[in-house]
């Protein structure tokens, strides 16, 4: 427990640090809505003045900035209408969400929002929702199961390892020892690091660059940072770390900063997020592969919407990524996502 609490501590020293916050928790908002009270502590209701179309936005989870923002847009998107969009946060507990989805079925909802914990693992409470009528439309982290979705609406996270793969070979032209922390259960994060592949295979780097360590920590900061630090103690000669996501590489950051590592490794992460480009303007973050989850929340409103009036959609939505370095991130800002 002691070691538990020190890495929390630590991440959230790392977290008040940076420039932009506000994303990284759970909203400490209202929880009055229509959710039964079992599921209310995890579920927040937020209502438009016109008495339209309930939605609901099933994520992993709340405490990350990219699916607090996910949830933002597309709440913001719904009162613009007069909807409404109930939304709920399953800590990242597979069985949670399989609840939380049931319990949006339940209450007749218009359409679901999925940004599944496992991709693999909601094929039974999506073929509910078919059954019943209600569209689901999977964003960020598409489903496997595509033929019980609208639409699978992410990022393209090919492009965004790959975009990762480019940026390290420049760094090391020679090749490098390297360590990869990823989350093998979320079809996104599967994507990037064969984005990351393909760059070093298309170079004809792949056999340059040796991964010396490769862990799961389900794209969570806290989990990130004992799984860097076991890492660079067993392999002190590792040159760089790819963290999935920008909270992933944070959590690195941050193992390495307490271990007196930092210095000499370079990180590289995915996101874009204002903490990932906060890093990138101190110098601790060499590049981060940008997406924008305020495109990402708009594109699946807009096609919700068009399902629900009957008309045909794409089944694979793709939304940009791009670079974000030291040379551009000005021009971003670290005050908020893209």
């Amino acid at each position: 427990m002691r070691k538990k609490n020190k890495w929390l501590a630590m991440g959230m020293a790392l977290v008040f640090s940076l420039t932009a916050l506000a994303g990284c928790g759970a909203k400490e908002e209202s929880t009055e809505g229509t959710a039964p009270a079992s599921e209310q502590e995890n579920a927040i209701a937020s209502e438009g003045e016109g008495g339209g179309k309930k939605f609901a936005y099933c994520t992993s989870t709340l405490n990350n900035p990219f699916m607090t923002t996910i949830g933002d847009a597309l709440k913001e998107a719904c009162e613009a209408e007069g909807n409404e969009l109930v939304i709920y946060d399953p800590q990242y507990d597979q069985a949670k969400q399989i609840s939380q989805i049931e319990d949006a079925i339940t209450q007749g909802v218009d359409g679901i929002f999925l940004l599944p914990v496992d991709s693999d693992g909601v094929k039974t409470v999506l073929q509910t929702a078919k059954d019943k009528g209600i569209p689901v439309i999977a964003l960020d982290n598409p489903v496997t199961d595509v033929d019980l979705v609208a639409a699978n609406v992410a990022s393209d996270n090919y492009n965004a390892g790959y975009i990762v793969g480019e940026a390290m070979m420049e760094d090391f032209p020679d090749g490098a020892k390297i360590a990869v922390i990823d989350s093998p259960t979320m079809i996104a994060c599967v994507e990037r690091f064969e984005g990351f592949q393909a760059a070093l295979y298309e170079a004809g780097m792949t056999d340059k660059f040796e991964i010396c360590a490769q862990q799961d920590a389900q794209a969570s900061l806290e989990k990130a940072m004992p799984i860097a630090d076991n890492m660079i103690q067993a392999n002190p000669d590792i040159q760089a770390f790819y963290g999935i996501n920008d909270p992933t590489a944070l959590g690195i950051i941050a193992a390495l900063q307490a271990a007196d590592k930092l210095e000499g490794v370079k990180i590289y992460g995915v996101d874009g997020s204002p903490d990932g480009k906060s890093a990138i303007e101190n110098g601790t973050l060499q590049v981060t592969a940008a997406q924008s989850p305020v495109g990402i929340a708009q594109t699946s409103y807009d096609n919700m919407l068009k399902v629900l009036n009957g008309e045909t959609i794409e089944q694979d939505i793709k939304v940009d990524t791009f670079r974000i370095d030291k040379e551009n991130v000005s021009e971003y800002g670290i005050d908020g996502w893209q």
